[in-house]
């Protein structure tokens, strides 16, 4: 016998209480074996919740066998993780995803370019629900699934609008750089921390000497700092591009 219950049942101490105390404290007559109790996005149940379950855990435990699953173990109590064996779930590989979604979109008749996948694997981060989920979106909006449909449906950059950036941040002046950018984020809404993500990412491929690199790299640490803080992108814009601009001149100062 299996009890599941997820976030959108009421996870207060009356559901432990209640339904669950009741399934866990009756054993089965003519089975032989454990109950099971899942408790999907444990994490999201209460603190009097969880104390009530390590209770109804301790009192029950010959006959009934507790899954609980989270996204966030630090929120689950100490006095409940030590109680249980933790198991660990990575991103899903590529090489997994991929013909999964190619199950999916031969069943929906989805039309998908080779780009188009390319662009689902890489957004979704080893999501499964999350590529599905863009796939659909995708799909329903522009009926075909491309790289540049599934990069403008999700609002995140293109590699072509990152190289436009980084090409006008170090080559332009200030105010050229900026305006283009700011023209850029306004036609296309970009957030201005996927912009940063993805142009890390490039500061990383391009040849710069290492001393200046981690100059650069520890100031856009900063700018991602206070973005999380709540600060005004305009501001933290002129400070990327400042950053970009003196790392220029540092360069050309070495040559």
């Amino acid at each position: 016998m299996v009890l599941e219950l997820n976030a959108s049942d009421d996870r207060g101490i009356d559901i432990v209480r209640g339904p669950i105390l009741s399934f866990a404290s009756t054993r089965t007559i003519f089975k032989k074996g454990f109950k099971l109790v899942i408790l999907d996005e444990a994490d999201a149940m209460t603190q009097d919740a969880q104390n009530a379950l390590r209770r109804v855990i301790e009192k029950f435990t010959e006959n009934t066998r507790f899954c609980l699953i989270c996204n966030y173990l630090s929120k689950i109590i100490p006095a409940l993780q030590s109680r249980c064996t933790r198991f660990r779930f990575g991103p899903l590989t590529p090489e997994l995803m991929v013909p999964r979604l190619q199950h999916v979109i031969q069943e929906e008749g989805v039309d998908v370019t080779e780009d188009g996948m390319k662009a689902l694997v890489t957004l979704s981060s080893g999501d499964m629900r999350r590529a599905l989920n863009i796939l659909q979106s995708t799909t329903m909006a522009f009926g075909k699934v491309t790289e540049e449909n599934v990069y403008t449906c999700t609002g995140h950059p293109l590699k072509s609008d990152i190289s436009n950036i980084l090409d006008w941040m170090l080559n332009q002046d200030f105010s050229t750089a900026y305006r283009k950018i700011m023209e850029l984020k306004t036609l296309k809404g970009l957030a201005l921390q996927d912009i940063l993500t993805e142009i890390h990412l490039f500061v990383h491929r391009v040849d710069f000497p290492p001393s200046i690199r981690i100059q650069l790299l520890i100031k856009m640490a900063d700018i991602e700092y206070r973005l999380a803080a709540g600060t005004s992108e305009k501001i933290q814009l002129s400070s990327l591009i400042a950053a970009f601009q003196v790392t220029r001149d540092l360069i050309v100062a070495e040559a």
